[in-house]
């Protein structure tokens, strides 16, 4: 039985967007990271969506947190793509707001997220 695969977005608190800025902020996530992981990760991205296509969404306290986060995925070769918004409603142009990491390993992608506080 493959490891069970998950796919993990990452907000910034400090921002405080509106739910439906979070909410098209956090689908461009997984949007983006599902067509990276059809070109670089393809079975996996085939055994998380067959597997149900498990999100889970977290909070990083700041900009600083999610490029650190980020950067942690990388090292280790996971599929993971930061947001930045283009500045039509609620914040600048240019504003990184979210990131995703996944299609994955759960193992792997709790490992560096684990520790973060589930979105309320």
């Amino acid at each position: 039985m493959p490891e069970q695969s998950t796919m993990v977005i990452i907000a910034r608190a400090d921002l405080k967007l509106s739910k439906g800025k979070f909410a098209a902020q956090a689908a461009h996530a997984a949007v983006k990271c599902a067509l990276t992981a059809k070109r670089s990760a393809p079975r996996q991205l085939e055994q998380w969506n067959a597997a149900g296509a498990r999100k889970v969404v977290c909070e990083a306290s700041n900009l600083e947190s999610l490029k650190r986060l980020y950067g942690e995925a990388r090292a280790v070769d996971l599929v993971a793509e930061m947001i930045t918004d283009a500045g039509h409603t609620e914040i600048p142009a240019g504003t990184v707001t979210c990131m995703a990491i996944g299609p994955g390993p759960r193992r792997a992608i709790d490992a560096l997220t684990e520790r973060l506080p589930l979105m309320k």
